[in-house]
């Protein structure tokens, strides 16, 4: 993957947080040879024409709507609390969480309209404040740098918009969710001005073409299993693939095996109802790529 005019591709990734181990694992999961060290800036690829440059989650959007970046990897959440001129061109399915607004467990509070004239502490105020307009609530919003859940304790905020995951750290502070504003997950964004260069938007597309088969490989269980030629049309029912299931005959007479692709988000309900409908042998195997 080499560019004529000899510049990188260059890849903003977060330094050091929550989405930094899974985002290099992506770009290694689609081609991409580099090393990383700690505290280096960049990265060059030995395999491309391609550098990852390491800065912190709440630079990448900037960086990259500014043309220090072609690319970045960074949260769908700090991308909306900024508003930038980016281009969202897939998610990436990890660093799953909800921007959520939550108020102490005992209050009296039940939706998110009752916040109409109190406070609000939050680490995101634009987004916050988007939400509230929208909904027509006509709360105060107080932005501020540390840990939110503390705010209602301390007497800082009556309510909280804070970054939701699993939901532990609301429960260990005594805080009940009261409603949603957006759903958050990694995503890859690109600067508009690299998608209008001919070359460099050639290489993006090659890039998103891998990424596209490593998350559908990711999502996919590759099945096996024998049945008797009787039970075909049931199983090739209940049996979902990319297309269609392959039917390869076996030695044995009446007998078939059958090769397919199964989302693993069903994976287990699918099985049973295969080995019910007369299905056995079943071998499941993980699936590293997909090209389409």
């Amino acid at each position: 993957m080499r560019i004529a005019n000899g510049h990188n591709l260059r890849i903003a990734v977060q330094n050091d947080g929550r989405l930094t181990t899974r985002s290099l694992e992506l770009l290694r999961g689609i081609g991409l040879e580099f090393e990383e060290h700690e505290r280096r800036l960049f990265a060059r690829c030995r395999n491309a024409d391609v550098e990852l440059l390491f800065i912190r989650d709440d630079d990448i959007p900037e960086y990259v709507q500014d043309g220090v970046a072609d690319l970045g990897v960074v949260g769908r959440n700090v991308v909306i609390e900024q508003g930038s001129r980016v281009e969202e061109l897939e998610s990436l399915g990890f660093g799953f969480c909800t921007l959520a607004l939550a108020v102490p467990r005992e209050d009296a509070t039940r939706t998110p309209r009752d916040l109409d004239g109190r406070r609000i502490a939050t680490t995101h105020p634009a987004a916050l404040r988007r939400y509230l307009d929208r909904e027509g609530i006509d709360a105060r919003v107080i932005e501020i740098r540390g840990a939110a859940e503390v705010a209602p304790a301390l007497d800082v905020a009556d309510a909280i918009c804070d970054l939701v995951s699993t939901g532990t750290t609301l429960r260990m502070n005594d805080l009940r969710r009261l409603g949603d504003v957006f759903e958050s997950e990694a995503v890859l964004v690109a600067n508009p001005a690299t998608l209008l260069d001919r070359e460099r938007a050639a290489l993006v597309e090659r890039l998103r073409v891998r990424l596209r088969g490593l998350l559908v490989a990711r999502r996919m269980k590759y099945v096996t299993l024998n049945a008797p030629r009787c039970a075909l049309p049931r199983i090739q029912e209940i049996l979902p693939g990319m297309k269609s299931p392959t039917v390869v005959p076996l030695a044995e007479e009446g007998m078939v095996a059958l090769h397919a692709a199964v989302e693993e988000e069903v994976f287990w309900e699918v099985m049973e109802r295969i080995k019910e409908a007369g299905g056995s042998e079943i071998l499941v195997l993980p699936v590293e790529k997909v090209m389409r």
